[in-house]
């Protein structure tokens, strides 16, 4: 969650996280306080850590299984140094606080509420996943040029329209992408598999995927085959690569469908976030961008299923 502040007229926005009291009792120790201080400015792991305050190792070791324990921080990443595995710790929140009455119901009064489409990804005005988009260098077995990150800043501003606040960068191209960010986070992927290899990796899981062979897209659930250059296709789905996660896929059988999948989310969002036309259940649509002023722009879509 996040407490907000007013200063000067302009406003402020921190993220925040609710202590127990007991919880409180950590910090009373001088010792825990620097770890957190420290901690809170870049992710480090107990080792390095007890080398640079010149602490012993398994002082630090202690304290650092009191402050997981506790909740006031939490594991960033893993990595392998000098043979061991190093576990990276950082606050798992820039402030906290303790409550000491109940909740009481205001008015919403910072942006868009939320939507259950978009939920995993955006949960309490907060983004919870990775854009991966192509890169735009030649990569891949076709040696392609992503050119869809120009479309990938409409949905970004999009995405940006229902958050409060955005601590970090949240955009890898698709040859940055590490396995580990493939597990761990929900993941909104723009741009097919030619030239995302992410896209790649995860098309025989989408009900609605590229067809390399005949250069196509192919519906499992109409059992259809869109040929035109303007289909755009919207995947939500479960992660493969973590069941626990979602994957959010935007792309397009060329660039004009792709802006195409993207106006479904400008224009169209509360059609888009029904199921397909043929299979309710599953939230996989296609559609197809339309010239309505006939100026060679795409500007207008239809939904196909």
């Amino acid at each position: 969650m996040n407490i907000y502040f007013e200063k000067d007229g302009e406003f402020f926005v921190l993220q925040t996280k609710e202590l127990s009291f007991e919880a409180t009792s950590t910090l009373s120790s001088s010792l825990a306080k620097l770890i957190l201080e420290e901690l809170a400015k870049e992710a480090q792991y107990s080792k390095q850590l007890a080398k640079k305050l010149g602490i012993h190792e398994q002082t630090m070791y202690y304290y650092m299984r009191k402050l997981e324990r506790a909740g006031l921080i939490t594991v960033k990443k893993e990595e392998m140094i000098s043979g061991s595995l190093a576990r990276f710790y950082e606050p798992s929140s820039a402030s906290f606080f303790v409550r000491l009455a109940q909740w009481k119901k205001a008015a919403s009064f910072f942006g868009k509420v939320g939507d259950s489409y978009l939920d995993p990804f955006i949960v309490n005005a907060q983004l919870h996943a990775l854009f991966v988009v192509g890169s735009p260098d030649p990569h891949g077995p076709q040696k392609a040029r992503s050119k869809d990150g120009y479309f990938g800043m409409d949905l970004a501003l999009f995405f940006g329209s229902y958050l409060q606040f955005l601590p970090e960068s949240r955009v890898k191209l698709d040859t940055e992408v590490s396995e580990q960010d493939l597990r761990e986070n929900n993941l909104i992927v723009l741009g097919g598999p030619i030239v995302n290899k992410v896209s790649a990796e995860i098309n025989a899981f989408l009900p609605v995927r590229f067809d390399e062979k005949e250069k196509s897209i192919f519906s499992s659930l109409s059992k259809r085959t869109y040929y035109n250059d303007e289909i755009g296709t919207i995947n939500k789905i479960i992660s493969p690569y973590n069941r626990e996660k979602r994957i959010l896929h935007v792309s397009g059988l060329r660039n004009a469908g792709t802006k195409a999948a993207i106006l479904a989310f400008l224009k169209h969002f509360d059609e888009l976030k029904h199921g397909n036309n043929y299979d309710g259940s599953v939230q996989s649509r296609v559609v197809e961008g339309l010239d309505v002023n006939s100026d060679g722009v795409v500007d207008e879509i239809e939904f196909l299923e």
